[in-house]
């Protein structure tokens, strides 16, 4: 059985305290992006074996999210062993969620798989064990993140509809450790549940990413390349989660002949 697990972007990232736990209180929405997606291949097999290929794939072991997925069932449920191949698309140390997207994707295959019946409530609860943003694709679709990013609250954004997306990931690796220390929480602020609500050619001067201040400071490249996409009529861009990836949502896709596709990963796709 075959599965396409997607990416996502986040439209806007406040960081909002720092927790008792050590994680930080955020605030964000999370909209999916169907079109960029891994596959992930499962079947039964005389013992459980998981593989990798594509983008990133020298950097995925037997310890990544998809088999912590599967071992996580097994506690509860007599599951077989298994066989996976799962076959990367999305890049990864992005901000665009790939690893999230393919552990929840297993748990939902999991499920059809082995016919367990579980929840659609049980299984966020089980992606969210796994990863503060894996419970976001159980329902995969947008969502208004807050906590550490696991408390999901649907939301509709009418503004989104017919618009056009375009990602670039240069070769750059931001850590999301160094990137939060470097972060100065602030809670007095307006919610991004208000600031979504306005024309998306409002966000540019009132939805941001809180990680852009640090990250652009090291990476100008990332900056330059979120300039370039207003430069080229975006109606709003960003960088994800706390980087690499920068997007632009367009009204109409851009001209691409100013990449320079030899040093860098992109893509371009509908909002759905």
């Amino acid at each position: 059985m075959i599965t396409f697990p997607n990416c996502k972007i986040n439209i806007g990232l406040h960081v909002l305290s720092k927790r008792a736990d050590g994680f930080h209180s955020i605030e964000t929405v999370f909209l999916p992006v169907k079109g960029l997606k891994d596959i992930l291949e499962l079947k039964e097999s005389r013992e459980t074996e998981f593989y990798c290929t594509g983008l990133g794939s020298q950097y995925l072991t037997k310890n990544n999210l998809c088999m912590k997925a599967y071992e996580l069932l097994k506690e509860t449920y007599q599951l077989p062993p298994v066989k996976m191949h799962l076959h990367k698309c999305i890049p990864t140390g992005a901000g665009l969620g790939g690893g999230s997207s393919d552990a929840a994707f297993t748990l939902l295959l999991l499920n059809k798989y082995f016919q367990l019946d579980i929840s659609i409530a049980k299984l966020e609860s089980y992606a969210a064990s796994l990863g503060s943003d894996c419970a976001l694709f159980i329902q995969n679709r947008l969502m208004l993140g807050k906590g550490k990013g696991d408390v999901l609250l649907p939301i509709d954004v009418a503004d989104l509809q017919n618009k056009y997306i375009y990602i670039i990931k240069p070769n750059v690796f931001v850590k999301t450790p160094e990137a939060y220390t470097h972060i100065k929480p602030c809670s007095s602020r307006t919610s991004l549940k208000s600031l979504i609500k306005n024309p998306i050619a409002l966000w540019k001067d009132i939805i941001i990413n809180d990680f852009e201040k640090y990250v652009f400071s090291v990476y100008p490249q990332l900056e330059e390349l979120k300039e370039m996409f207003y430069s080229k009529g975006a109606l709003y861009a960003s960088m994800t989660g706390s980087g690499s990836a920068i997007y632009g949502i367009f009204n109409h896709f851009p001209d691409d002949v100013f990449l320079s596709k030899s040093h860098c990963f992109h893509w371009k796709g509908v909002i759905e």
